[in-house]
């Protein structure tokens, strides 16, 4: 009919402050929820277990996310064009089968930090995936300054030298001056100052075009930090 307007009909997405309320079903969410634990820092302390990304919500509530850029794309005239999520494909009977793989870093800049790995068949999914992933597996950086050319006691860098590594990525981290910045790729300095780290050097050894590698491997390292005897 002319002149009728025809209105879709279809789910619509559910507004960020129509979420509903948080209800625990954990022991551990349930003690946050009523305020009795005051800080993440108490959590990994003794080495609870998170497992509500509701409870990183609630102590950090100005956490930053930051998206790793994992997968590549041929760009115009050669060379990689870097993308947010990297896509796997598998052949089954069917045809090919798609699979999209997204890493999130979270962090309070303040010497908590989380990596999360999550996959899907959207784009938005596996980077929302990875987030929640990434707030249960949060970690404590022991931060200090070891650097010699410093000595001044702080806690603007790391306290000694620290390696690990994964895959065939080997990163070493190093204690720097105050004033010298992250010493790293991109990559690498969104990891570490989400974690609150202000002046460091790294250098990697490997395939460092493998991001996901390197990243967790760097997150490795950060937790060698707190294996040591005396460890806060």
């Amino acid at each position: 009919m002319a002149g009728k307007k025809f209105e879709r009909h279809g789910r619509r997405r559910r507004p960020e402050e129509e979420k509903p309320p948080w209800v625990p079903k954990t022991a551990l969410g349930k003690r946050v929820f009523k305020g009795e634990i005051k800080s993440l820092d108490e959590i990994l302390k003794r080495g609870e277990v998170i497992l509500e990304p509701e409870i990183v919500d609630a102590l950090i509530p100005e956490s930053k996310q930051e998206i790793i850029y994992v997968g590549g794309s041929p760009g115009k005239g050669g060379g990689i064009r870097r993308t947010a999520t990297k896509r796997t494909v598998r052949m089954h009977k069917s045809g090919r089968r798609f699979k999209l793989t997204a890493v999130v870093a979270v962090g309070d800049s303040k010497g908590v930090v989380g990596l999360g790995k999550s996959s899907s068949k959207e784009h938005r999914t596996a980077l929302e995936k990875a987030a929640l992933q990434a707030k249960l597996n949060m970690v404590r950086v022991r931060k200090g300054c070891g650097s010699w050319e410093c000595a001044c006691g702080g806690d603007h860098s790391i306290p000694f030298k620290s390696e690990a590594k994964v895959g065939s990525v080997r990163v070493v981290l190093y204690p720097g001056p105050k004033g010298l910045g992250i010493v790293a790729n991109p990559t690498g300095r969104q990891i570490l100052s989400l974690a609150g780290i202000q002046d460091i050097w790294v250098k990697t050894f490997g395939n460092t075009h493998a991001r996901m590698n390197m990243v967790y491997a760097i997150l490795e390292a950060l937790k060698n930090l707190n294996k040591t005897k005396g460890a806060l």
